[in-house]
């Protein structure tokens, strides 16, 4: 019997690693390395805790740092014009002293809850404007039927539509319509980021039929007349001998001789738990409370005036402005004039709305009946909002000035 051979294969497992002892300064630098990473660990941590808490809305609106005022810039009681009017008041008019006041919103004490409702009205700057009468309250249906009696007027909202205002629209869809607020079902999922939600084309809608065909306005006549676009406020202007407001005249006149106060009448949305203006209550777009009273539109002069006799300031029905809405006018206007008062403001030279560049868009001010807390909170004095030129809806209207 042959006896066994050892095995002269040689192994391939790995040996272990020498163990080479550390210097002292060897071992105090892995003992920082330790206590660094641990460290940055800690700090990344607490970077995101503070991102999610409190700074993710700085990072959703960067120019925030631009609406900062300068340095030297500090604010002082502004000064207003002599309260005596020119002569006696045109019929449905008061007098709006003029003088200085500060435009625009305090973004940092602004009651709402998206940025987005003052992006392009938070950088705040000293402005002058002369004195003028302005109309008590908003344009009603039986002023604007007037008019239309009187001159034959027919408004964007009741022309058929031209072929190259709707180019991808199909010839059967090209008749008179003005767009309706639709106030969702109680179980229909609504974003709110998409107005279409509750927005609908209407045919047949305009200032005669304000819900569309069928609707009348016996019973509103003293409503703000509604489904008015730009030119056709401008229109009823030059027949009536007076013109629209530009934005500067609009803000100062809403605030009514109050110094940088939130509201048309102060600093609070009510007043002793009353409501001041025609707002929505609840949650927008499908809850409603009523609880100043009206589900839509309220008859002019319901609410309260502000200290210059003027209705409806906040609230209601929007308002359309002379100026070209431009969203970056505000910062430009205040680094061009950063300490002094900008004098009688008429707007920028064009239109421009990053949103939607191809159209050409006028201010409107004052917010409507569909503003609420959850959404539009633009009743707020210093807020805009802005129109494209041809287009109308059952929440926009006008006043006058002179």
């Amino acid at each position: 019997m042959k006896s066994a051979k050892k095995s002269t294969a040689i192994s391939t497992k790995p040996l272990p690693p020498a163990t080479v002892p550390l210097s002292p300064r060897q071992v105090a630098l892995r003992k920082l390395y330790r206590v660094l990473t641990i460290s940055g660990i800690i700090v990344g941590t607490l970077a995101v805790i503070w991102g999610v808490t409190f700074g993710s809305d700085w990072l959703l609106h960067p120019q925030r740092n631009r609406w900062s005022l300068p340095k030297d810039f500090e604010f002082r009681e502004p000064v207003l014009n002599p309260t005596t009017p020119p002569g006696a008041a045109p019929e449905g008019m008061v007098w709006v002293r003029g003088g200085e006041f500060y435009m625009g919103v305090d973004w940092q004490t602004f009651p709402g809850k998206g940025m987005n409702d003052i992006d392009d009205a938070a950088r705040i700057h000293l402005v002058y404007v002369d004195g003028f009468w302005m109309d008590k309250h908003e344009v009603t249906n039986t002023q604007f039927a007037k008019f239309v009696e009187q001159t034959g007027f027919v408004t964007e909202a009741e022309r058929t539509p031209k072929p190259s205002q709707f180019r991808d629209a199909a010839p059967e869809r090209l008749k008179p319509f003005s767009i309706l607020f639709r106030k969702p079902g109680p179980f229909e999922q609504i974003d709110l980021r998409d107005p279409y939600s509750w927005w609908q084309e209407e045919y047949g809608a305009s200032w005669k039929h304000p819900e569309g065909p069928g609707s009348s306005i016996k019973g509103r006549e003293n409503h703000p007349v509604v489904h008015v676009c730009f030119t056709d406020a401008v229109a009823y202007c030059r027949w009536a001998g007076k013109r629209l407001p530009t934005e500067a005249e609009w803000e100062f006149a809403a605030r009514g001789g109050l110094n940088r106060k939130i509201y048309p009448w102060g600093d609070e949305l009510k007043d002793n738990g009353k409501w001041m203006c025609n707002a929505w209550q609840g949650k927008f777009p499908s809850e409603n409370t009523r609880e100043d009273g009206f589900e839509g539109i309220a008859p002019v002069g319901v609410f309260q005036p502000n200290g210059y006799g003027l209705y409806d300031m906040a609230g209601n029905v929007w308002e359309w402005c002379a100026d070209w809405y431009h969203d970056e006018y505000y910062e430009e206007i205040a680094e061009a004039n950063p300490l002094k008062a900008v004098r009688n403001p008429q707007g920028p030279e064009f239109s421009f709305d990053p949103n939607e560049r191809e159209l050409h868009k006028r201010v409107q001010r004052g917010g409507s009946f569909l503003c609420a807390e959850n959404y539009c909170t633009r009743y707020v004095a210093g807020t805009r909002g802005k129109g494209e030129v041809t287009s109308a809806a059952n929440h926009i209207g006008f006043r006058c000035v002179k």
